[in-house]
């Protein structure tokens, strides 16, 4: 049985009390200013971090054309945030009562940032310095993975959909990408010959576009995909694609691989031996 709205809040209340009181204005303007510029503009005590930020309000928008599409009630349910940036979406989850959340960046501008908000709004959040190449480290899977604005920044980004499949994604995989290109999907053949190539011209073909230099005068911006290459790296990676709420959003369910296709697969170290050297 559903718990009431009323049941839900008092849940909320429990798991993400506001401290701003222990903070006065002032002080939170201060620190806000002191760890840099923000990308993520939070609300902290009346405090915005990224007032002017060129996107908007960002990214409380973006949150609100698909927070619809996730349980209001995650009571009970673990969620690592991938990309945690100043942990935006790490304090919607435990707005919404996870019992864990867990933000993961490889900036530590942004960990001290998210972990700022985290304390200003009591919220027991966790986080840690790592990489999305390295999650199998965490050695567990969580029920719900975000996934959000973190694939066109990996020059690997296929490798980190297979490592989210392999070790950390439970159930329910929220991917955002940054899409540019056609919005159309062409339906595709499982095969081609090898003379067919009218396909790749096609508007609605799956592509990765290249950023060799810099996108939005961001170097780390490696990889844009269209709608149709979106979709087709979830499913290769063995996601099933449940809700697109919002262009750029899809909720997905992972499903285990019967295609034969291997995952993530590592090269071999230096002395290490391979399975072709077993005999």
């Amino acid at each position: 049985m559903e718990r009431s709205v009323q049941n839900v809040q008092n849940v909320r209340n429990v798991d993400h009390v506001d401290d701003t009181a222990k903070w006065t204005r002032e002080q939170i303007q201060e620190r806000v200013r002191g760890l840099g510029q923000w990308f993520h503009n939070i609300d902290l005590g009346g405090v915005k971090t990224a007032p002017d930020h060129f996107l908007g309000d960002y990214p409380a928008f973006k949150w609100k054309s698909f927070a619809h599409a996730i349980p209001a009630d995650l009571t009970g349910k673990t969620v690592l945030d991938i990309g945690c940036n100043a942990g935006f979406y790490s304090l919607e989850m435990k707005r919404r009562g996870a019992a864990r959340v867990l933000g993961i960046d490889s900036d530590e501008d942004y960990l001290a940032q998210a972990r700022f908000a985290a304390e200003v709004s009591g919220a027991d959040i966790e986080f840690q310095n790592l990489s999305v190449y390295d999650v199998g480290s965490l050695g567990e899977r969580f029920d719900i993975v975000l996934f959000m604005g973190v694939l066109y920044h990996l020059r690997h980004p296929l490798l980190a959909l297979d490592l989210l499949h392999e070790h950390v994604v439970g159930h329910t995989l929220v991917f955002q990408s940054m899409q540019r290109g056609s919005a159309e999907v062409m339906p595709l053949q499982e095969d081609y010959p090898f003379s067919e190539k009218r396909m790749f011209d096609e508007a609605g073909y799956p592509r990765l576009h290249f950023v060799e230099h810099s996108y939005s005068h961001d170097p780390t911006n490696w990889w844009v995909p269209n709608r149709a290459c979106a979709e087709a790296m979830l499913r290769s990676a063995g996601f099933e694609v449940v809700n697109h709420p919002e262009p750029e959003v899809y909720i997905c369910r992972r499903r285990e691989r019967a295609d034969g296709v291997p995952g993530a697969v590592y090269p071999a170290r230096r002395g290490a031996t391979t399975k072709g050297e077993q005999g």
